[in-house]
């Protein structure tokens, strides 16, 4: 991973440098870029932080309890509880903060953790159509086709209920079955008590106070993360400074990020919005839908959805709404293939490393590619036979 984040970086300054990308492409990057990079150095320190406070073990102790010692009971409470905030939240949020809950719930049960990791970054990405502070490319195609919150959701619950029920079952069949998970029951752990209540306490007040400001607070997200952040850094400061260290930054991630965006805007600048234009056609029957969507979803494995929407929506007709919503439905749920697809898979990632568990990659990406067609199938289809 640092190895790849330093070659793109490497990659992307040369192409700047050679003039294959023009500056002011380069500085269209920096600002988009710009409060993507605040959000994710504040967001990963106040999640690390929190963890160290142990709110995530209380939580993930929470989860068990009710569980009772059921998979099936823990399963679907965890398909829910993911699907909640991402949908309320963002999928961005949903990995950085729901990641260590799960985590910490399989370390304190003595479960194993990749069913409970997976269901995370799965419906962090799948659970992020409905509303636009789901993701940040709603937020963009309801601007595009003048539909509010409201009429987003009207047109799109159907295909977020499809996409929900096959990740669902895709989670079940591929990471939670008897055969997969190794064991009929678990035992649900005692209530946990933190070590120092007054840092529980500050942290998950700083945590809850995030997650209320992304709902009603007309700010950046940016600002509100970098709010709860200080917080956190402060109570840290006051309880325990020995913990606050250079090493909470994402160092990988602010080198990557900035790395992969100048690359991938030096290809649109060379022809991707034209292999666009032409790959999805203009059709908005069925067939031009699943077309729009296929693209979506390969391109953003391939790239990165954020940039790969952009460039997209630029080469959809306007007054192609279901056209482009389909290409939505493929770089929202289709980028589940490839680490680098989505920024939130990026930061799930991350939260893995930091707790030290091993994803193995052949099996991450044999189970995403399975999901990413069966999934954007099922939305793509439900979105033609809402219409």
């Amino acid at each position: 991973m640092d190895l790849l984040a330093c070659a793109l970086l490497a990659c992307g300054l040369l192409l700047l440098a050679t003039g294959a990308l023009p500056a002011h492409a380069a500085g269209d990057v920096a600002r988009r870029t710009a409060p993507l990079l605040a959000f994710l150095a504040t967001v990963i320190v106040m999640a690390e932080l929190t963890g160290r406070a142990q709110v995530f073990d209380v939580l993930a102790g929470g989860i068990s309890r009710v569980g009772k010692g059921s998979y099936a009971r823990l399963f679907g409470l965890c398909v829910l509880f993911a699907s909640a905030t991402a949908l309320i939240l963002n999928l961005d949020t949903t990995a950085v903060l729901l990641t260590p809950v799960m985590l910490a719930m399989a370390a304190r049960v003595g479960i194993a953790p990749l069913p409970l990791a997976m269901t995370t970054v799965w419906l962090a990405n799948t659970a992020s159509l409905l509303l636009p502070v789901s993701n940040l490319t709603n937020l963009l195609a309801a601007d595009r086709v003048g539909l509010s919150a409201g009429g987003l959701a009207a047109r799109m619950w159907a295909p977020q209920a499809a996409v929900i029920a096959a990740t669902a079952v895709c989670l079940w069949t591929l990471y939670w079955r008897r055969g997969r998970r190794g064991a009929d029951a678990y035992v649900p752990t005692a209530a946990f008590r933190p070590a120092d209540p007054v840092l529980f306490r500050t942290c998950a007040l700083a945590c809850a106070g995030f997650l209320v400001a992304i709902l009603v607070a007309p700010v950046p997200l940016w600002a509100d993360s970098l709010a709860a952040a200080l917080v956190v850094v402060v109570a840290f400061a006051l309880r325990r400074p020995g913990d606050l260290r250079l090493s909470l930054v994402p160092w990988r991630l602010l080198i990557m990020v900035p790395g992969m965006f100048l690359v991938v805007e030096t290809v649109n600048v060379h022809g991707l919005h034209t292999l666009l234009t032409h790959a999805m056609g203009t059709e908005e029957g069925a067939g031009g839908l699943f077309r729009s969507a296929s693209v979506g979803a390969g391109l953003s494995n391939v790239l990165n959805n954020l940039p790969v929407y952009l460039a997209g929506e630029a080469a959809v007709p306007d007054g192609n709404r279901d056209q482009l919503l389909a290409f939505l439905i493929g770089t929202n749920v289709g980028p589940l293939v490839t680490p680098w697809a989505s920024l939130a898979t990026l930061l799930w990632f991350e939260r893995c490393r930091t707790a030290g568990v091993k994803v193995p990659l052949a099996r991450f990406v044999g189970t995403g590619l399975v999901l990413a067609v069966t999934g954007t199938a099922a939305a793509t289809a439900a979105l033609v036979l809402s219409g």
